[in-house]
């Protein structure tokens, strides 16, 4: 595995994994969706689903899409300190061009979002931000950290020691959906479970800087750390964890 391979896989499987996991909040929120309203299991599931199409089509490199799982395996010594770089650079663009997309494929649906049957302006797209990244239910941010740590840790034990390591064959990338959708459905609704954080970052700078939404609303930058600083803390420990045992 060369870094320009790393790179270009995570892209592509980052990108995809942005793509449908905006597409489905997308679905279910913006105002002439057939599917608005539907709820929070449809979000889950769909999420659940783009990381095993994400990570299926970026096999070759391992199908990360996650900082989190890349530093876990590099503090644990399955992975190369110096092909880290490469894997984070193709995810953090990667999940930029999902979220690109994601806007592109419903951009006449945020145009429609913005006014109401009559065409008078409503205002919606302020309360656009949480289809591309997430927001906490509370504001307690140190809380709201421990949330993400503990969900982070989920996924990550689950793949340091769980069979998806190689056992299950093609079936573990749909194994490790399963823990995305699981984590979805019993720990989500405090912070959005990011658990991951170019699936924040990566589209709250679009959203901020780049995608031409309409009176769109703030990104909310001050609680833009938790979905990065938690993880990545919680592969830290989950790497020394594996490594230990």
């Amino acid at each position: 595995m060369t870094g320009m391979d790393a790179f270009l896989w995570e892209f592509i499987g980052t990108a995809l994994l942005l793509l449908l996991g905006n597409g489905v909040c997308a679905v279910v929120n913006l105002r002439t969706s057939g599917a608005r309203g539907s709820d929070w299991i449809v979000i889950a599931m769909g999420w659940g689903l783009a990381v095993f199409i994400g990570a299926s089509v970026a096999d070759p490199s391992g199908g990360h899409l996650n900082p989190a799982v890349t530093i876990m395996l590099a503090v644990n010594g399955s992975l190369e300190w110096s092909l880290v770089p490469y894997y984070l650079l193709g995810q953090i663009l990667g999940a930029m061009l999902g979220a690109f997309l994601a806007w592109a494929t419903f951009k006449q649906l945020f145009d429609a979002n913005n006014l109401d049957e009559a065409g008078n302006v409503t205002g919606a797209n302020k309360n656009t931000g949480g289809i591309f990244f997430t927001a906490p239910a509370h504001p307690n941010n140190g809380w709201n950290a421990v949330t993400e740590f503990i969900a982070t840790c989920v996924l990550l034990m689950f793949i340091a020691f769980g069979p998806a390591g190689g056992e299950l064959g093609p079936l573990k990338y749909f194994a490790v959906a399963f823990v995305v959708v699981s984590v979805g459905l019993s720990l989500g609704t405090a912070t959005g479970y990011a658990i991951n954080p170019v699936r924040d970052l990566g589209p709250r700078i679009m959203y901020a800087f780049i995608l031409p939404i309409k009176d769109k609303g703030s990104a909310n930058w001050g609680y833009a750390w938790v979905p990065v600083v938690a993880p990545t803390l919680a592969a830290v420990a989950v790497g020394l964890l594996s490594m230990a045992l």
